[in-house]
């Protein structure tokens, strides 16, 4: 299975979720693996960059190239 599967999986998985404690603690568990990221290889991306993504994005709004979460939600449940 590659890493993009297993992330949707995790996400379908997240989404039925309905206790707040489970919720808590992964949310620890992310702030946790999170301190341990290298931030050397981060790089902020630039005010140009950083136009030009809004820009993308208005664009594709413009143009019905998105997808509604409740829209996406469904079509992941579907998936199994």
């Amino acid at each position: 299975m590659d890493l993009q599967t297993r992330k949707l999986e995790l996400i379908q998985e997240f989404l039925k979720i309905q206790s707040e404690d489970v919720i808590s603690r992964l949310e620890k568990i992310l702030r946790k693996e999170n301190k341990n990221f290298d931030n050397d290889d981060f790089k902020p991306m630039t005010i140009e960059e950083f136009n030009s993504r809004i820009d993308k994005s208005i664009e594709d709004s413009k143009n019905g190239r998105m997808i509604e979460a409740k829209d996406l939600k469904a079509k992941i449940d579907k998936w199994n």
